[in-house]
């Protein structure tokens, strides 16, 4: 804590946010204009060892971190995300997320450069067909914090920089050229950094396309540089309706009042959030830590989507935890809060296999009359199975045929 936030303060007196504290001690000649002001941000993010020991005091292992994956991967710490960091404690989980420590320079066994297998479903360079329906468009490799567990450093390390006109223009062309797309998901890098003019120029041509029923854009802007959500950029996104926005919040302490409002702005404004969280060793593997993070995200109209099992990214093995305790967190969280707030638990199997998901085993037996459940207390219930099992829908073939004829496509 700041200590010029004295235990004697009144209790009327509104406590600083944990950014305005952080600034404070951190940035004190920043002005507001300046602080919210995306694009300072950037230009003072902390990129290397020099600058960030200017700011923290860091442990041996983050400064052989630092500089043993300095030619691995990317350092990037915006100020505003650097100003949540617990200067006092290694275990914070900003700062774990954002500095290296020495263990992420080592690969270990079974860790993947291409964890996702998404290279070999790559078939231009913007461009991931893994699923059938539904694409990746890779819009940029640059993000305005570099997350220590990122899945796809090889592209985010630097090197591939946003995209040409001509990259576009064939990402473009490949979804009108395939109509089995009706989901294209943005992604990066973050989309977000991109002016609202470079953006625009991908939104509106996709849009366009008559079997392109949505699209979804992966940012994590809201989290690490949440002055970038301005109502500009709220109102172009809800132009091109459907688009919904992927954001990826870990921890309660990254829900800020800075945060909430960038959520919250995107939702008034017609854009659903969602969110995507990682599930990381000693960061928020505990059962209270997501429930708290689900409460805190629904109470800003964010619905907590995927805790995602650690990828098999080169160098995240220290983060990463049992498929287990996924499972038992899942098991904590069933019946003990909202289902709103239970988020479903993926494994994106290593090598492209897809995403995967689990949930504990509530079958206890399987009969031809009865179905026996244990609930969340533990107590065994019975299911009685229908006399009746056909499940055909006759009525189908007519709905489909009045569907061509109308020309309905869901929306």
């Amino acid at each position: 804590m700041d200590s010029s936030v004295g235990a004697t303060a009144p209790l009327s007196s509104p406590r600083p946010s944990l950014s305005a504290e952080g600034r404070a001690r951190l940035f004190p000649s920043a002005t507001d204009a300046e602080w919210t002001d995306w694009r300072w941000q950037q230009r003072h993010s902390v990129r290397n060892l020099e600058q960030l020991e200017r700011y923290v005091r860091l442990t041996p292992e983050e400064r052989a971190g630092v500089q043993e994956t300095s030619s691995l991967f990317r350092m990037g710490i915006s100020p505003y995300y650097l100003s949540l960091i617990d200067p006092e404690h290694a275990l914070c989980p900003v700062r774990m997320q954002s500095i290296p420590v020495r263990a992420e320079a080592r690969v270990r066994p079974g860790e993947l450069e291409d964890p996702l297998g998404e290279d070999k479903t790559r078939p231009e360079e913007c461009i991931v067909h893994k699923y059938p329906d539904r694409v990746l468009f890779l819009a940029l490799d640059t993000c305005s914090v570099y997350c220590r567990h990122c899945t796809r450093r090889r592209i985010t390390k630097g090197g591939e920089a946003e995209l040409t006109k001509d990259q576009m223009r064939r990402g473009i062309d490949y979804v009108r050229n395939h109509p089995e797309v009706r989901d294209v998901l943005i992604s990066g890098g973050d989309p977000f950094l991109l002016s609202e003019e470079r953006l625009e120029s991908l939104l509106a041509p996709l849009s366009e396309i008559p079997h392109v029923e949505m699209i979804r854009i992966g940012t994590r802007v809201p989290v690490v540089l949440p002055m970038r959500v301005t109502d500009s950029l709220a109102r172009l996104l809800r132009r091109y309706a459907p688009v919904y926005v992927i954001t990826h919040f870990n921890h309660p302490k990254e829900v800020t009042p800075e945060a909430r409002e960038a959520c919250e702005r995107l939702v008034d404004h017609g854009v659903p959030v969602e969110n995507q969280a990682v599930l990381m060793r000693q960061l928020n593997s505990d059962a209270r830590i997501i429930k708290e993070l689900s409460h805190v995200l629904l109470r800003s109209r964010v619905r907590p989507y995927y805790l995602h099992q650690m990828d098999v990214a080169e160098g995240c093995e220290h983060l990463r935890t049992p498929i287990a305790k996924g499972l038992e967190i899942l098991e904590q969280l069933r019946g003990h809060t909202s289902g709103l707030a239970v988020p479903h638990l993926a494994v994106d199997l290593p090598g492209g296999g897809g995403k995967v998901t689990l949930q504990p085993d509530y079958v206890i037996e399987r009969g031809e009359r009865e179905t026996l459940f244990r609930n969340y207390k533990g107590q065994t219930y019975a299911y009685p199975e229908p006399e009746e099992t056909d499940c055909s829908c006759p009525y189908d073939e007519v709905w489909q045929a009045r569907s061509r004829e109308l020309g309905f496509r869901g929306r």
